[in-house]
Protein backbone atom coordinates (compact mmCIF):
# COMPACT_ATOMS: atom_id res chain seq x y z
CA UNK A 1 0.00 0.00 0.00
CA UNK A 2 1.13 3.30 -0.80
CA UNK A 3 0.24 5.91 1.37
CA UNK A 4 1.02 9.52 1.13
CA UNK A 5 2.65 11.71 4.03
CA UNK A 6 2.63 15.43 4.82
CA UNK A 7 4.30 18.01 6.54
CA UNK A 8 1.69 20.54 6.99
CA UNK A 9 2.71 24.20 7.81
CA UNK A 10 0.26 26.54 10.03
CA UNK A 11 0.25 29.92 10.25
CA UNK A 12 1.88 31.14 13.49
CA UNK A 13 -1.06 30.74 16.63
CA UNK A 14 -0.33 34.21 17.41
CA UNK A 15 -0.39 35.97 14.30
CA UNK A 16 -3.39 35.24 12.61
CA UNK A 17 -4.46 38.80 10.87
CA UNK A 18 -8.42 38.94 11.10
CA UNK A 19 -11.64 39.37 12.95
CA UNK A 20 -11.55 38.32 16.29
CA UNK A 21 -14.44 35.74 15.31
CA UNK A 22 -12.73 34.36 12.29
CA UNK A 23 -9.20 33.65 14.17
CA UNK A 24 -11.10 32.14 16.76
CA UNK A 25 -12.47 29.68 13.91
CA UNK A 26 -8.79 29.94 12.45
CA UNK A 27 -7.73 28.46 15.62
CA UNK A 28 -10.34 26.31 16.69
CA UNK A 29 -9.28 24.33 13.16
CA UNK A 30 -6.08 24.12 14.11
CA UNK A 31 -7.00 22.35 17.67
CA UNK A 32 -9.02 20.38 16.17
CA UNK A 33 -6.25 19.46 13.41
CA UNK A 34 -3.43 18.65 16.11
CA UNK A 35 -5.78 16.55 18.50
CA UNK A 36 -7.83 14.72 16.25
CA UNK A 37 -5.32 13.88 13.32
CA UNK A 38 -5.06 10.13 13.90
CA UNK A 39 -1.54 9.89 11.76
CA UNK A 40 0.56 13.16 13.04
CA UNK A 41 3.29 11.90 14.01
CA UNK A 42 5.13 15.26 15.24
CA UNK A 43 5.07 18.81 15.78
CA UNK A 44 7.86 21.62 15.03
CA UNK A 45 7.22 24.34 17.79
CA UNK A 46 8.92 26.99 16.21
CA UNK A 47 9.74 29.81 18.91
CA UNK A 48 11.67 32.80 18.03
CA UNK A 49 15.28 32.82 19.50
CA UNK A 50 15.24 36.61 20.00
CA UNK A 51 12.54 36.66 22.31
CA UNK A 52 12.32 35.97 25.81
CA UNK A 53 9.66 33.60 26.79
CA UNK A 54 6.32 34.67 25.08
CA UNK A 55 3.02 33.69 27.11
CA UNK A 56 1.38 32.55 24.07
CA UNK A 57 4.43 29.98 23.26
CA UNK A 58 4.24 28.69 26.71
CA UNK A 59 0.38 28.53 26.62
CA UNK A 60 0.70 26.51 23.28
CA UNK A 61 3.43 24.04 24.63
CA UNK A 62 1.46 23.55 27.80
CA UNK A 63 -1.38 22.73 25.48
CA UNK A 64 0.84 20.45 23.65
CA UNK A 65 1.86 18.92 26.66
CA UNK A 66 -1.85 18.53 27.93
CA UNK A 67 -3.30 16.24 24.81
CA UNK A 68 0.32 14.60 24.31
CA UNK A 69 0.91 15.90 21.20
CA UNK A 70 4.74 14.85 19.96
CA UNK A 71 6.69 17.68 19.63
CA UNK A 72 10.04 19.25 19.50
CA UNK A 73 11.30 22.92 19.61
CA UNK A 74 12.84 24.85 16.74
CA UNK A 75 14.32 28.61 17.86
CA UNK A 76 13.95 30.68 14.64
CA UNK A 77 15.73 33.53 13.50
CA UNK A 78 19.46 32.84 15.04
CA UNK A 79 20.90 35.23 12.41
CA UNK A 80 19.22 37.65 13.70
CA UNK A 81 20.72 38.12 17.26
CA UNK A 82 24.25 37.30 19.16
CA UNK A 83 24.39 33.59 19.77
CA UNK A 84 24.81 34.29 23.59
CA UNK A 85 21.50 35.93 23.61
CA UNK A 86 19.93 33.23 21.32
CA UNK A 87 20.85 30.47 24.84
CA UNK A 88 20.15 33.08 26.90
CA UNK A 89 16.61 32.84 25.64
CA UNK A 90 16.48 28.95 24.87
CA UNK A 91 17.52 28.88 28.43
CA UNK A 92 15.27 31.04 30.19
CA UNK A 93 12.38 28.95 27.79
CA UNK A 94 13.26 25.61 28.86
CA UNK A 95 13.60 26.49 32.85
CA UNK A 96 9.87 27.81 32.58
CA UNK A 97 8.55 25.06 30.79
CA UNK A 98 10.77 22.06 32.79
CA UNK A 99 8.84 21.33 34.86
CA UNK A 100 5.91 20.05 32.85
CA UNK A 101 8.74 16.96 31.92
CA UNK A 102 10.54 14.33 33.10
CA UNK A 103 12.81 14.69 30.33
CA UNK A 104 12.37 17.80 27.91
CA UNK A 105 11.87 18.19 24.19
CA UNK A 106 14.80 18.31 21.53
CA UNK A 107 15.73 21.72 20.93
CA UNK A 108 16.82 23.07 17.61
CA UNK A 109 17.70 26.20 16.45
CA UNK A 110 17.77 27.57 12.74
CA UNK A 111 18.12 30.76 10.66
CA UNK A 112 15.99 30.27 7.31
CA UNK A 113 18.71 33.16 6.07
CA UNK A 114 21.58 31.08 7.05
CA UNK A 115 20.17 27.61 6.68
CA UNK A 116 21.80 26.94 9.84
CA UNK A 117 19.81 24.22 11.81
CA UNK A 118 18.33 22.79 8.28
CA UNK A 119 20.44 19.47 8.30
CA UNK A 120 19.32 18.28 12.06
CA UNK A 121 16.01 19.43 11.28
CA UNK A 122 15.91 17.61 7.69
CA UNK A 123 17.11 14.83 9.81
CA UNK A 124 14.75 14.20 12.32
CA UNK A 125 12.15 14.26 9.20
CA UNK A 126 13.49 11.50 7.77
CA UNK A 127 13.90 9.17 11.24
CA UNK A 128 10.21 10.00 11.75
CA UNK A 129 9.36 9.47 8.35
CA UNK A 130 11.22 6.22 8.60
CA UNK A 131 9.79 5.11 11.60
CA UNK A 132 6.40 5.70 10.10
CA UNK A 133 7.66 3.50 6.98
CA UNK A 134 8.81 0.51 9.22
CA UNK A 135 5.40 1.08 11.31
CA UNK A 136 3.29 0.91 8.32
CA UNK A 137 5.34 -2.31 6.78
CA UNK A 138 4.60 -4.71 9.83
CA UNK A 139 1.68 -6.62 9.02
CA UNK A 140 -1.15 -7.30 11.99
CA UNK A 141 -1.02 -9.83 13.97
CA UNK A 142 -3.34 -12.10 14.07
CA UNK A 143 -5.77 -10.44 17.32
CA UNK A 144 -5.13 -6.98 15.70
CA UNK A 145 -7.71 -4.80 13.74
CA UNK A 146 -6.16 -2.90 10.86
CA UNK A 147 -5.48 0.36 11.38
CA UNK A 148 -8.20 0.91 8.50
CA UNK A 149 -11.00 -1.05 10.19
CA UNK A 150 -10.36 0.87 13.49
CA UNK A 151 -13.12 3.39 14.69
CA UNK A 152 -12.07 6.70 14.36
CA UNK A 153 -10.71 8.25 17.46
CA UNK A 154 -13.42 10.44 19.63
CA UNK A 155 -13.48 13.91 19.59
CA UNK A 156 -13.36 15.51 22.78
CA UNK A 157 -15.24 18.81 23.59
CA UNK A 158 -12.97 21.14 25.04
CA UNK A 159 -15.12 24.32 24.60
CA UNK A 160 -16.59 23.96 28.11
CA UNK A 161 -13.24 23.52 30.24
CA UNK A 162 -11.38 26.25 28.07
CA UNK A 163 -11.97 29.29 29.40
CA UNK A 164 -10.81 31.43 26.33
CA UNK A 165 -11.81 30.24 22.43
CA UNK A 166 -9.35 32.42 20.96
CA UNK A 167 -6.75 30.28 21.81
CA UNK A 168 -8.22 26.82 22.09
CA UNK A 169 -5.02 26.01 23.66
Amino acid sequence: MNKCWRLVDLPGYGFAHGARKDRARFNQAVNDYLENRPNLSLVFALIESGLAPQAIDLEFVEWLVRHAVPFVFVFTKTDKVAPARVQANIAAFTTRISAWFEKLPAVFTCSAQTRQGRPELLAVIHEVMTAINTASLRAPAANERSPSLSPPAPIRENRKRRPDLHRPW
